[in-house]
């Protein structure tokens, strides 16, 4: 969940059938002419690429589709690119009751019952959320292998009763990446490290690292990460996707390993707008079991679809956050394209609008998560009961010890040894901590700039371009705008926003506590006036370009 790089600067049959043959050799030339080295394939075209959820659901209503079809197909692409091919490591484990799932809805389907707008639609879900089932639930650790959760988290139970298939779960980096202060993103012990679909010697970013890979790279039609602090914002937009990072509460968190009860969140990632509204109205609910969703009473929808309002920009009034761009030339250039879309589009331009509490509450922050990583994993771990040897955080620490070789053979596990050294939830430290985070983001940040400029949202650019993935220095991040919102427990959704280098860039659209529809609506008429997103190329370095 926690991105952690801030503080450290820190159809049919027949198509299934066609479908389970992808990589041929394709021209790729580097940018100087030089050939591209024979073993680097591309993968050929999938009958399902770019398709979007209410086009499956469409073809699905018509017959012309199955769910055991599509099921299939999606099982045969994630065999193909991900586990060879370019090799993403983005999927951790496949489902093996995937399509007998798929089945079920089928046979529903045939029955005249048909649960909603997910049904038999397949889900890829983030290896930290629990299920009940074959697979298991490990945030990227070897220490949680070989078992099961005993109890389904609280939205998969929700997933579930939409009628989705759950196709598998995706990578990570282990731990949420709240293990080390030197982590690389998309790396763990179990799953190995994720890469990025457009250029693979890239990083995809953030702790939902598999999941944004998977969903670019049409593993699956959408799919679920979670975040404490860019871990969905930063794989989304560095993977070219729409992330929607909830309102905390919008969500349960039951059953999700934590590190945060004031910032976790899980949140939809997906392609376009309206698969990931689609996927959000799903999941909403009031939980016994995470007090912080019982906010979320009169405020979450069911349906976030009936937002979806392509003039949604006229009359808007738009602030630009300036000081929170300016870490990239080429960055701040594209954000300058997207407000003037904006304005083209009827949005009334509020230049700037600037957070003015922006990064003052860092400090305060990792102190915040150092003390709730260590209550909620403790706690995390004693709801596993006899399906977890690992009882404590202490225990977590001696067993990466013991397994330094194979949990630790390219960095540490700080975080764990600070959080560990922490109080209770009690400690005066953490209390004043947590009310001067809530302070500076909430009531002296984002609120305060949305009531002076009266705003409907406030923009940023959600990232800069990928770097090289590199195990021996770790993560070299160059700028994002995850935390204010983040640290408020505000809602902020990114949106594909342009390209540089084959990287994509994201735009952020944040706003106060519940304000969802309202972002939802804005993000959709963004999207739809600039259509900024396209499919990933598997380039092997930037360096590459195609013939």
């Amino acid at each position: 969940m926690k991105d952690g790089m801030d503080r450290r600067n820190f159809v049919g049959t027949s198509l299934a059938a066609s479908a389970a043959v992808f990589i041929t050799p394709t021209a790729v030339v580097r940018a100087d002419g030089a050939p591209a080295p024979e073993e680097d394939v591309v993968p050929t075209p999938f009958a399902f690429a770019e398709v979007s959820v209410s086009e499956l659901q469409s073809r699905m209503t018509k017959g012309t589709l199955t769910s055991h079809a599509l099921t299939a197909a999606y099982l045969a692409r994630i065999a193909a690119i991900d586990a060879s091919g370019p090799s993403l490591h983005a999927v951790i484990e496949r489902n093996p009751d995937a399509l007998a799932i798929a089945d079920a809805m089928d046979a529903e389907r045939k029955q005249g019952k048909v649960r909603g707008p997910l049904h038999g639609i397949p889900v890829l879900i983030k290896d930290n959320i629990d299920s009940a089932d074959k697979m298991a639930t490990s945030a990227g650790s070897m220490a949680l292998t070989g078992s099961s959760a005993p109890r389904d988290a609280f939205i998969l139970e929700k997933l579930r009763a939409a009628g989705a298939v759950l196709l598998g779960k995706t990578n990570l980096s282990e731990w949420a990446n709240f293990r080390s202060t030197r982590s690389t993103s998309g790396w763990s012990g179990r799953g190995g490290q994720t890469r990025n679909p457009y250029v693979l010697d890239r990083n995809p970013c953030g702790s939902s690292s598999g999941t944004g890979s998977a969903i670019s790279a049409n593993l699956a039609a959408v799919g679920i990460g979670t975040e404490t602090d860019g871990s969905i914002i930063c794989p989304s937009s560095i993977c070219g996707l729409v992330g929607i990072k909830p309102t905390v509460g919008l969500w349960s968190r039951s059953g999700i390993i934590p590190i945060s009860v004031s910032q976790d969140t899980a949140g939809p990632m997906a392609r376009t707008v309206a698969d990931a509204a689609a996927l959000l109205g799903a999941l909403t609910g009031v939980d016994s079991r995470d007090a912080a969703t019982t906010a979320s009473n009169g405020q979450s929808k069911t349906d976030y679809t009936q937002f979806l309002n392509a003039n949604a920009l006229k009359g808007a009034r738009i602030g630009v956050a300036r000081n929170m761009a300016g870490f990239h030339p080429q960055v701040d250039a594209t954000f300058d394209a997207a407000i003037a879309a904006l304005r083209t589009a009827g949005a009334v331009i509020v230049d700037p609008a600037d957070v003015p509490t922006v990064g003052k509450y860092d400090d305060a922050e990792t102190e915040v998560l150092q003390y709730e990583f260590k209550d909620g994993v403790n706690k995390y771990l004693a709801s596993r009961g006899a399906t977890s040897r690992m009882k404590t955080l202490e225990d977590l620490i001696a067993f990466n010890k013991t397994n330094a070789a194979r949990e630790m053979p390219w960095f540490g596990q700080e975080q764990f040894e600070k959080s560990q050294a922490k109080g209770s939830l009690s400690d005066q430290k953490y209390i004043d901590a947590l009310a001067h985070c809530r302070k500076l983001s909430r009531a002296d940040g984002i609120d305060a700039v949305m009531a002076k400029h009266q705003l409907d949202a406030i923009i940023a650019p959600s990232n800069g371009p990928s770097w090289p993935t590199d195990l021996v220095n770790g993560d070299h991040y160059g700028g994002g705008n995850s935390s204010v919102a983040a640290v408020a427990g505000y809602p902020s959704i990114t949106v594909p926003m342009g390209f540089t280098a084959e990287l994509p860039l994201g735009l952020s659209f944040i706003g106060g506590a519940w304000s969802e529809p309202k972002l939802i609506a804005l993000a959709y008429a963004y999207e739809q006036a600039t259509h900024a997103r396209r499919a990933p190329k598997f380039l092997p370095s930037a360096s590459y370009v195609r013939a």
